[in-house]
């Protein structure tokens, strides 16, 4: 098979790595890629958001199957476009993606299905905004409706971080089309999770689930970024879980979606936090995760491409796929100054050193400037270990970290301490052996 991936990140960097892999697969082009993701495909310098121009590669180099990473490219309609052209796409149509694409939509489709999710109203005038956030109390969240690259989700505190936060998103205009309209939203509390499941119209597979960390510094302070890490298996999200998630969550929005004529074909991100009154949405996302990606791929036990392209084809799902009994814990290193302004063409050494043992080193914003290695964006590198145990892939992740150098260079010190919140033991988590668990935050 020949293949193409969209995208050039730290996800696109892991897909490409998983994919490379299969036996069924001969050819991989990446679009864009990057320095990493150029070990396994062929790169070609065309942007994730330039329509025409996939559609045309996909064209000429006689595609078999079409991978998308990022969500932008779906939203906008990249699979309906390869659809048309006559390609095996694995992602879902912009109708579907939509999920992700507009927070309104999203939970207008809860509401309507009663699925579990905050209390909310979605506001595009400031000063009904700033009345409904005092109605919660102003402990929420305040979230932007279009994409803003995983931070336009805003938690507020007080009725002051709320009053804020509006301003930013509807009077400054901060994050333009994104933030003209806004979804305000009641803080939850509880342990967050991400679930993952594969979605063919109204065939669903259970993937994997993973904690993520977003905040930038240790303790889950600062601003939101778009992960600094992320760990799998989570304690917590333990079988029984599952199965409610997947009764009272995914399939009732798989059955509306199809119903309104938007099907979903892909993977679907359920983003929960797991409330004393049950398992309740946060979000969906109509991609894999990033980090997220990053450790479920390593932990996969088997090709990952059957499954792919049994959804791009609409064909049978398999009952299940099998993953590896280890646990995985990624560190993301990120440039000086991230999520805020930061440099770029900054050298980096020791990122491709040696392979160590359970150890794979994801590029997410590096490129080659004069024969070196150089960061090309915020998040720079996703230092991604295995191990018997979620204590031991932290340290052998932090033991790779430690042999990469580049000026302004931050992580985090706390990924994945917060996995022994409960029994890690095969039988009470689902994720090991085939499957998962995970954690809390607004």
């Amino acid at each position: 098979m020949r293949i193409l991936l969209v995208g050039g990140g730290g996800r696109e960097h892991a897909l490409a790595w998983a994919i490379s892999k299969s036996p069924r697969v001969s050819t991989v082009y990446a679009a864009p890629g990057n320095p990493g993701i150029a070990r396994h495909a062929t790169c070609v310098p065309i942007a994730a958001d330039a329509l025409d121009d996939l559609v045309r590669l996909a064209d000429r180099e006689r595609i078999d199957l079409t991978v998308v990473g990022p969500e932008a490219p779906l939203v906008a309609g990249l699979a309906d476009r390869l659809t048309a052209a006559g390609h095996a796409v694995f992602g879902p149509s912009a109708a579907a993606a939509r999920i992700e694409g507009s927070k309104a939509f999203a939970k207008a489709l809860m509401a309507r299905h009663r699925i579990p999710t905050a209390r909310f109203e979605t506001l595009r005038d400031p000063a009904a905004a700033r009345r409904y956030a005092r109605d919660l109390g102003g402990a929420c969240v305040v979230k932007t409706d279009g994409l803003a690259a995983g931070k336009g989700a805003i938690v507020c505190a007080s009725v002051d971080e709320a009053d804020a936060a509006i301003a930013q998103c509807l009077e400054r205009a901060e994050f333009g089309a994104a933030g003209r309209t806004v979804v305000i939203e009641e803080f939850l509390r509880g342990d967050e999770v991400s679930f993952f499941v594969l979605v063919s119209g109204t065939a669903i597979m259970p993937l994997a689930a993973a904690e993520d960390h977003k905040s930038i510094f240790d303790g889950d302070r600062g601003p939101n970024t778009g992960g600094m890490g992320a760990f799998s298996p989570v304690a917590g999200f333990d079988a029984s879980t599952e199965a409610r998630v997947m009764d009272e969550i995914v399939r009732p929005v798989a059955a509306a979606l199809a119903a309104d004529g938007a099907p979903y074909h892909g993977v679907l991100f359920v983003q929960l936090m797991l409330t004393a009154d049950g398992p309740t949405v946060v979000e969906f996302n109509c991609r894999l995760g990033d980090p997220e990606c990053q450790v479920l791929v390593v932990r996969l036990a088997e090709d990952l491409v059957p499954a792919l392209l049994a959804v791009a084809r609409r064909e049978p799902l398999p009952a299940a796929l099998e993953w590896s009994r280890e646990a995985a814990v990624c560190v993301n290193v990120v440039s000086g100054g991230y999520p805020g302004r930061y440099a770029t063409g900054v050298p980096i050494t020791g990122a491709d050193g040696p392979a160590r043992e359970g150890v794979q080193v994801f590029h997410a914003g590096t490129a080659w400037k004069d024969g070196r290695l150089v960061t090309a964006g915020g998040r720079v590198l996703s230092v991604t270990a295995t191990a018997p145990s979620v204590t031991d892939a932290i340290a052998r992740a932090y033991d790779a970290v430690g042999r990469i150098r580049f000026d302004g260079m931050h992580f985090r010190r706390d990924i994945g301490t917060r996995h022994g919140r409960a029994s890690c033991e095969p039988q009470d988590v689902a994720g090991l052996g085939p499957r998962r668990p995970r954690r809390a935050s607004g």
